[in-house]
């Protein structure tokens, strides 16, 4: 159930009979026709810009269409008043009975509702974290983590088919450093005093590695060049650091689908398949580059490489995928990556990076227009840093890392449902605060508290109805005569409740998850405001001497429960029963 949708039904089908009746012109286009709530909650339930959109192709005023249309919606038992406002914006009323049918819908489908078909099954991949096998993931992973995940939560409710995907950087040089570090930690663990060089990895979590490395192979490696020991102990210290890095995704409540190997691309003719696409698509040429802004002429060596005309597919300039040594560029790797994806057959990529890869974004683009003929859309989402604090001061590096705070320090902190949330607490793309005690205090001003505050009083209204021997059972409030609830306020909280399959297919088709948590954020809010007005008007306390009355308040209450249960669902965040 969507009402916002069936409302812009019957806004399209008036306009139609308009059409039919001569009033309006043949032929026009009604996409972009809305139905949404107002602005100003005081001008009405909703608002549809029908006659604003349709006067200029119409060659009419809008108040001309907006008054006309206003009549012929009135006529549906569901509008009490349709109002005319500015130029030509139509207010629209809905009646009690329309809102009441919201909280039994709520209680059929529990929280399936606002479950939508927007995808209608089409498959999607979404590759989030994809950090460096190098360490334990950072804070910094941990908002990619969170929003990638929920992104995928979010689709896969709006009717998608999800695949949650993780790129392995293990075809790169920093998987040599970190073996090499590695390689420390073990002569460590023979008892000899090493030294980390410049661009090695000191953290605490490579010594039980160093130490797992002695069990397995002994002094087999001690005093051996690194031709006789690299190659292995980079494989093993990659092994080692995924498991890490699953062990931390599990601790944020993150499974993945795929986890997919840059190594696996190289010597198996992956890469090479890429470019040899892209080259008989007449994409790939010899050539020299511009020097890059910035770059005074003397300083600049042009070269001839191997370039992918990516200008062609909108990218500012081309890129070099083949240096002129005969070595891959990093580019190239990613190139044969997204032809992968592009070949199991995807309806849409998404990709999200960390803010350091903006520079990425045109480029990756363009090689997926131009690797899939344009027919795959490739959407990029960047996260930008976190900055943490604790005790009104910038919270300290992490030891046990080395060089940065860890998914870990977050979590173990906090715990897993309070990162989640606050992690989703902005924008992707906007800087995110993130302070260890606000958002462990217990006001209004910590969204995640306030929120989880509302799930946990309905859950405590439940058990005292139960305690009190009164039937709160889905069949006893599905039954419930919902036409008790006929105060402003709670009609309104029901209001609320109608706005969620709306929000979740706006939020999905702008690959916004952060959008729930604004969401779960008002319908708590509204949800507080009903129960604080009990507290000065008997009549709205959930439980009443009429059994009828307070089965259906409590439906109400129940509802709301639901949505929340549902929105936290989708950020991954487990619903309170009790606030402690």
């Amino acid at each position: 159930m969507n009402l916002f949708a069936d409302i812009r039904a019957l806004v399209l089908d008036q306009l139609q009979d308009m059409t039919a009746a001569g009033h309006l012109p043949e032929g026009l286009a009604m996409s972009n026709v809305t139905v949404e709530p107002p602005r100003d909650a005081a001008h009405g339930d909703m608002a549809t810009n029908a006659a604003m959109v349709l006067a200029k192709p119409a060659g009419m005023k809008p108040r001309d269409i907006a008054e006309r249309l206003a009549t012929l919606l009135v006529e549906d038992d569901r509008i009490t008043s349709a109002d005319v406002a500015g130029p030509g914006f139509l207010n629209l009323r809905l009646a009690a009975p329309v809102w009441q049918g919201v909280v039994l819908a709520v209680l059929c489908h529990d929280t399936n509702f606002g479950r939508a078909s927007l995808g209608q099954g089409k498959k999607v991949n979404v590759e989030y974290v994809s950090a460096n096998p190098t360490g334990p993931l950072h804070v910094g992973h941990t908002r990619g983590a969170v929003f990638g995940d929920a992104l995928a939560s979010l689709l896969d409710f709006a009717g998608y088919d999800v695949t949650r995907e993780y790129y392995i950087n293990d075809g790169g040089a920093q998987v040599d450093v970190l073996a090499r570090s590695v390689y420390l930690r073990y002569l460590e663990a023979h008892g000899q005093d090493v030294a980390f060089p410049d661009g090695t990895y000191p953290g605490d979590y490579l010594v039980a590695v160093g130490e797992a490395l002695k069990d397995k192979v002994g002094d087999a490696y001690l005093d051996k060049g690194e031709q006789f020991w690299l190659e292995y102990v980079r494989a093993y210290a990659t092994d080692a650091m995924m498991d890490l890095i699953r062990a931390d995704l599990k601790a944020l409540g993150v499974e993945m689908d795929v986890f997919y190997s840059e190594k696996s691309l190289y010597g198996t003719g992956r890469i090479e398949a890429a470019i040899d696409d892209l080259r008989d698509k007449g994409l790939i040429y010899e050539g020299v580059l511009e020097p890059p802004k910035g770059k005074k002429p003397e300083d600049w060596e042009p070269r001839e490489q191997t370039l992918f005309a990516s200008t062609q597919h909108g990218d500012d300039v081309d890129r070099p995928v083949q240096k002129s040594d005969g070595n891959w560029t990093y580019f190239a790797p990613d190139i044969a990556y997204h032809f992968d994806k592009v070949s199991r057959g995807y309806d849409a990529l998404i990709d999200v990076f960390g803010a350091d890869h903006g520079g990425y974004v045109k480029r990756m683009k363009a090689a997926v227009s131009a690797l899939s003929d344009g027919q795959v859309p490739l959407d990029i989402k960047l996260t930008q840093l976190v900055k943490l604090f604790k005790n009104g001061e910038p919270f300290k590096m992490s030891k046990r890392a080395g060089t940065f705070v860890t998914l870990r320090d977050v979590v173990d902190q906090v715990g897993s449902d309070v990162t989640r949330f606050v992690m989703l607490t902005r924008k992707n793309d906007a800087m995110l605060d993130f302070d260890f005690d606000k958002v462990m205090e217990q006001t209004r001003e910590n969204p995640v508290f306030y929120v989880q505050y509302a799930h946990a009083r309905v859950a405590s209204v439940m058990r005292k109805a139960t305690e009190a021997g009164i039937p709160v059972d889905d069949a006893t409030l599905q039954a419930a005569d919902l036409s008790l609830l006929d105060h402003a306020a709670e009609l309104g909280l029901a209001a609320k409740l109608a706005e969620w399959p709306r929000l979740v297919e706006t939020a999905a088709r702008s690959n916004e998850p952060h959008r729930i948590a604004f969401y779960l954020y008002e319908l708590a809010g509204t949800f507080h405001a009903l129960w604080n007005k009990g507290n000065e008007v008997p009549s709205l306390r959930f439980v009443q001497d009429d059994p009828k009355v307070t089965a259906a308040k409590i439906a109400l209450a129940r509802a709301t429960s639901v949505v929340i249960a549902a929105g936290l669902g989708i950020l991954g965040v487990t619903p309170a029963q009790e606030m402690r």
